[in-house]
């Protein structure tokens, strides 16, 4: 153990959150169920809800909190379904884990509206935004960083909005997808919307005769 080290460990009393139990442990499951928000450890859900920042790398504390963010993001990766599990396994911080533990569980449509299913989309989005998690550049540079973040930002909605409807939109989801540059979101849902219209007037002409 190096020098830098020693110093982090000593700084750190059994009551603050980056100080590491004997019980903290990465190989095991934290509680029988699930996570729900409240069954997670007191001292530790600074780590998912964002009030315990990662420290700038130089930091005293900065190689404490990796390994106790480490040792949160294996209690929520043994905690939650493979298939959940799968999807969040290479987020960046147990925070972005967290987040991403919900949208999984939503990002399908299933028997949602065309409506509903963006709208709780929109909600996990506007809730990873506000969590700070998305990168943003404040330096005004003009290298063009910026716009090819919000670029890709937007792309990145646009495909999951896509991949999460019903196979029955498969069609017209395949002809957006192979158009470049791809839609912007609010234009990709106005189509859906349509789609969705025009099906039920089909079918309540169809009920009709």
């Amino acid at each position: 153990m190096t020098t830098q080290e020693n110093t982090d460990i000593s700084v750190i009393n059994t009551d603050n959150p980056l100080y590491i139990h004997s019980t903290d442990l990465t190989g095991v499951k934290l509680v029988a169920t699930p996570f729900d928000g409240t069954n997670f450890p007191k001292n530790k859900i600074g780590f998912i809800d964002g009030s315990l920042p990662k420290p700038v790398a130089n930091a005293t504390t900065a190689r404490n909190w990796q390994r106790c963010n480490d040792i949160v993001f294996s209690w929520i990766i043994n905690s939650v379904s493979p298939e959940i599990g799968d999807f969040i396994l290479h987020s960046a911080t147990a925070q972005e884990a967290w987040a991403g533990r919900n949208f999984k569980k939503d990002f399908s449509q299933g028997n949602d509206s065309v409506v509903t299913y963006f709208t709780k989309l929109k909600s996990i989005w506007d809730e990873i935004n506000g969590m700070g998690m998305n990168p943003k550049c404040s330096c005004g540079c003009t290298c063009g960083a910026k716009e090819k973040q919000i670029k890709f930002q937007e792309y990145k909605k646009a495909v999951e909005f896509l991949m999460g409807l019903n196979n029955t939109y498969a069609v017209v989801r395949g002809t957006i997808l192979m158009q470049n540059p791809l839609p912007k979101i609010a234009v990709i849902y106005n189509n859906l919307l349509q789609e969705e219209r025009q099906r039920e007037i089909d079918k309540s002409i169809l009920y009709t005769f």
